[in-house]
Parts: C-alpha cells; sequence; structure tokens
C-alpha cells in the first residue's frame, strides 16, 4: 500500500525525471528504495549531481548526508557527468601482473588526466575496474565497450586516438 506521500517536483522539468519517479513509487517511497533509485537516476542521466541527491534524499525522507554517504561509498556511482567516450583500464592481479598500471599511465599521460577524470573538452573518461573478466587478454582495456586485449601502452593510447577520431579502435 503506497503510505500517504507528497510528490516533490524534480530539480528540472526534464521528462526523464518520471523514470526515477516510477521507480521510488514502485517501492512506495521507501528509504530503503535508495541505492535502487540513485542506480535509476545513474542510468538515466549518467551521473549523480547534488540537486538529484537532494530531490531523492527528500522524495524518499532520507538524510542528505546518508545519500551523499551511499553515493560515494560505492564505486559504480559517479559524481560528475561521463565523458563521451570511456577507457576502463582493468587493474585485476593477471592485468597488473602483466602491465596494466603501465597502461593507465600512458592513457592518463597521452589525455593529461588522472584515473576517474574526463578530460576538460568532455570527450573521455578515464576508469579502472578490479577486474573485468578477460583474464586470459592480460594486460586489458574496454575501450567504449570494446574489450583491448594484450596491448601495449603505445597500442592502447592509439586505440584510444582512433576512437576519439570517430575511427574504430585497431
Amino acid at each position: 500500500m503506497l503510505r500517504n506521500h507528497p510528490i516533490l517536483a524534480p530539480p528540472t522539468d526534464d521528462k526523464r525525471w518520471k523514470i526515477v519517479e516510477t521507480v521510488m513509487r514502485r517501492n512506495n517511497f521507501q528509504p530503503q528504495a535508495l541505492i535502487e533509485s540513485l542506480h535509476s537516476v545513474q542510468q538515466t542521466f549518467g551521473f549523480l549531481d547534488l540537486a538529484a541527491m537532494r530531490w531523492v534524499a527528500a522524495t524518499l525522507r532520507v538524510p542528505l548526508a546518508k545519500v551523499y554517504g551511499v553515493a560515494t561509498f560505492y564505486h559504480f556511482f559517479t559524481l560528475r557527468p561521463p565523458g563521451r567516450h570511456t577507457c576502463v583500464v582493468c587493474l585485476g592481479t593477471a592485468c597488473y601482473i602483466k602491465g596494466s598500471q603501465r597502461l593507465l599511465a600512458a592513457v592518463a599521460e597521452r589525455y593529461h588526466i588522472q584515473e576517474g577524470q574526463t578530460t576538460t573538452d568532455g570527450e573521455l573518461s578515464l576508469l579502472t575496474a578490479r577486474c573485468i573478466g578477460a583474464c586470459g587478454l592480460a594486460p586489458t582495456a574496454v575501450v567504449d565497450g570494446q574489450v583491448l586485449g594484450q596491448r601495449t601502452p603505445t597500442e592502447l593510447t592509439a586505440a584510444v586516438g582512433a576512437v576519439l577520431e570517430g575511427r574504430a579502435a585497431p
């Protein structure tokens, strides 16, 4: 049964907020729906900004500090807009042993960003993963969803460059 709950106006008039509101309504606006609601915001908008976190907090009647704590605790959530393209370098054991830290350093140096950052033009986000499950191809990276295995730092930066120029990764 839906508890007596006033529907608060979303942060903007963007129609996509209806998707998030539906998730919260399906869960009867219960505070336990916090993670699912934040997943919905991130899936819909690509990241969690302060306005979104405030709205979720108010709508679920959860302290903003708790919402922020959950959003910063879980690695899945991001508080910044992602780049148009992503490069995820695997830092799992097999990849690390085979030199994935050199892949990460090469991309970071070439595009002047650190892990977890996006280039100033918003084109590339550099991320890491604990394991992508392609250990036999170590070291690996995933560029815009394409797994690139057994690459040297030079080959990976060339692949990222190709994607940024609108070509397929070699």
